[in-house]
């Protein structure tokens, strides 16, 4: 009977750490028109591969390496793991705000447009939405991983900001791209 109380326990900490860390970057997200100006320069230039590096940052390789070497202490573990974790962190700061201007940009192409486009509404809303969890999870497992206690996959993360950049280069004529 214990063992479920604490399991419990652990999934409503859980459950809240979630949930305010989504509510976290819903606000966050809301908060893009900061993020401009866009221009045609930009969104030539965006691109996923930017942050490539990301996501071999955290890779146990090189840790493991570290760990194979005589003399490395787990305050040298610790260091490495809070450095990362940091750098990591400034990665996640870009994407977010380069995630934060193609939302605004398919914003604002959809009230320029002569058409409405509830279609597009709809998918910019869950678009965000799976962004916002998937960084919620990103950040409790960065969280996570400076204690040592698991790895971290963003790979869901830059998935949904792959698929709005296409869907705002799709969204724009081939003029404006060249």
């Amino acid at each position: 009977m214990a063992a479920i109380h604490f399991l419990l326990g652990i999934f409503l900490l859980l459950l809240v750490c979630s949930a305010i860390g989504l509510v976290w970057l819903l606000r966050e997200m809301g908060c893009a028109e900061r993020c401009l100006p866009i221009t045609a320069d930009w969104i030539s230039e965006l691109s996923a591969e930017r942050y490539r590096p990301m996501l071999r940052l955290l890779d146990t390789d090189e840790l493991d390496l570290l760990k194979s070497q005589p003399h490395f202490t787990a305050g040298q573990e610790s260091q490495f793991r809070s450095n990362r974790a940091q750098i990591f962190r400034g990665y996640l700061r870009c994407l977010h705000a380069d995630f934060l201007r193609i939302s605004m940009a398919i914003r604002v192409l959809m009230v320029q447009s002569r058409d409405d486009r509830p279609d597009l509404a709809r998918v910019l809303i869950r678009r965000r939405t799976v962004y916002a969890a998937a960084a919620a999870a990103v950040h409790l497992r960065l969280f996570l991983y400076e204690r040592g206690v698991c790895g971290v996959d963003a790979t869901g993360l830059m998935r949904t900001f792959e698929e709005m950049r296409r869907e705002l280069r799709s969204l724009l004529p081939d003029r404006v791209m060249a």
